[in-house]
């Protein structure tokens, strides 16, 4: 059966339907030059926004628009240090009072290190009695 659906046509071969009748859409051409020299064109559609940047078919590289059409620059974000996120939450004032608290904290062996905590504090104490 399947033999019979086949007869007297290829597989893969060519299309029994023809371009009589059909209207295509209209295009445009694009053209663009990349950094490297390479020009080539772009078939697009004419309501379709054509882009700045193009990747060139040949090496890779950004290609810009012959036509003039040029990226849009986007302003970049002012990088946020540690410092700034900190200023977000809470005063300089309270920042002062926090500091203070830690050193004093750090002085008496409550933090910190291992080796200046209090517990080894008292047995080096101990040991040179």
């Amino acid at each position: 059966m399947a033999e019979r659906t086949l007869r007297g046509a290829r597989l893969g071969g060519q299309s029994f339907e023809d371009e009589r009748g059909i209207e295509f859409a209209a295009r445009q051409q694009c053209g663009y030059r990349c950094v490297n020299g390479h020009e080539f064109e772009v078939t697009m559609s004419v309501e379709a926004e054509v882009p700045a940047v193009w990747e060139c078919p040949r090496c890779g590289a950004e290609a810009l628009s012959t036509s003039g059409i040029r990226p849009e620059e986007k302003a970049e974000k002012p990088a946020r240090t540690h410092w700034d996120m900190l200023l977000e939450r809470r005063s300089e004032k309270e920042l002062e009072v926090i500091l203070k608290e830690r050193l004093e904290l750090l002085r008496e062996g409550e933090i910190g290190p291992a080796h200046l905590h209090r517990t080894n504090a008292k047995r080096r104490v101990r040991s040179k009695a």
